[in-house]
């Protein structure tokens, strides 16, 4: 199978195995293994953000991502990470239509710079690194990018930095997390008892991914910029970026690959990634593997699904621009259901009228 049939380049896919090198428990092991040392680091952090924030702005459950349920049913969603990948289909991106996009808070200066319309950003991160995060690589200050804020709607965390939400200058809805730990959670109840939970496994795009699911009922479930590593050979193929970048865009991570681990793309080619998003992966591999629907990996590129002996068959791997033309094609018919009275819309060639068909 190819991807970027616009393009010169055209990279084939591994191959498709049936049955994954890990089961689906194992996967969620891996994936949870760095759990305690994330809540000794941030416990405190989240319990005073929390605190914070609901002085300044709750109480969170008249403002929950609970008003959200059902809004995509029956509906497919695209789910946006901040992978380097993005920059191979950011153009086809602008061809989604009505679709919905859900996008990692990270990609806001990068989308608003090419016009790209998105239903909601998600933050998860309880850092004030979020706050520039917002403008960090893109072509304007950051001021602009804050007055873009005004008609966008941020889906966050309770216990995200109070700073980011008070330089938000638009709508905000929250979310709790299921913190496994028992002092995090009777001080977030010490507060306020709110439990619209999203589960993620610690990254931002496994939020994006449970609203879009478990709360919005979207299937099915579109992947990009999910790369889970740096940039490599096909990205360089592909779009031009350079070798190692962390983004899209330039950013304070690209090549420094400190305790990085050689892994493979979906095309087979080498990239290193970091422990930590390993594991990332790991989790959303175990999602599409245990729970019902559609996954579909349109990234072009990185590590969601991939392994050493091919591509896991619950996730399916297709160039974007390949997704949305099969939502868009049936639009090469509207001429003809608009004049039944003549199904052609023009005459070449000196030959007769034909009239267009679908297939």
């Amino acid at each position: 199978m190819s991807t970027n049939l616009d393009k010169k380049v055209q990279l084939e896919y591994l191959n498709t195995i049936d049955v994954p090198p890990q089961s689906p428990a194992q996967l969620h092991k891996q994936a949870s293994q760095n759990d305690d040392p994330t809540i000794d680091s941030w416990r405190e952090i989240w319990i005073k953000n929390q605190k914070i924030n609901h002085e300044k702005f709750g109480p969170f459950g008249e403002k929950g991502i609970g008003k959200l349920f059902n809004e995509f049913n029956l509906k497919p969603c695209i789910i946006a990470g901040s992978g380097p990948s993005l920059a191979n289909n950011i153009e086809d991106l602008k061809k989604k239509g009505n679709i919905p996009l859900i996008s990692c808070l990270h990609n806001f200066h990068y989308f608003e710079d090419r016009e790209i319309e998105v239903n909601y950003y998600v933050s998860l991160d309880a850092g004030p690194v979020t706050i520039e995060e917002i403008s960090e690589g893109g072509s304007q200050p950051h001021e602009f990018y804050l007055e873009r804020t005004r008609e966008k709607t941020l889906l966050a965390f309770v216990g995200s930095d109070p700073g980011l939400i008070s330089s938000w200058r638009g709508k905000v809805l929250w979310f709790n997390c299921p913190i496994p730990d028992q002092r995090v959670r009777d001080a977030h109840n010490s507060v306020e008892r709110f439990e619209n939970f999203i589960s993620n496994g610690g990254n931002v795009l496994g939020a994006c991914l449970y609203i879009a699911k478990a709360y919005m009922g979207a299937n099915p479930i579109v992947y990009i910029g999910a790369d889970f590593s740096f940039s490599g050979a096909s990205h360089s193929l592909q779009s031009g970026i350079g070798m190692n970048k962390f983004h899209a865009w330039d950013s304070k991570y690209d090549g420094k690959l400190g305790q990085a681990m050689r892994t493979i793309d979906a095309f087979g080619n080498k990239v290193y990634t970091w422990a930590s998003y390993y594991n990332f992966k790991c989790w959303h591999d175990s999602i599409a593997m245990r729970c019902p629907g559609e996954f579909i990996n349109c990234s072009e590129g990185g590590t969601y699904g991939v392994y050493p002996e091919g591509l896991i068959r619950q996730i399916k791997h297709k160039s974007l621009k390949e997704f949305i033309d099969g939502y868009n094609l049936y639009q090469c018919m509207r001429h003809q259901a608009e004049h039944p009275e003549n199904a052609s819309e023009d005459v070449g060639h000196g030959l007769p009228p034909q009239p267009k068909l679908f297939f």
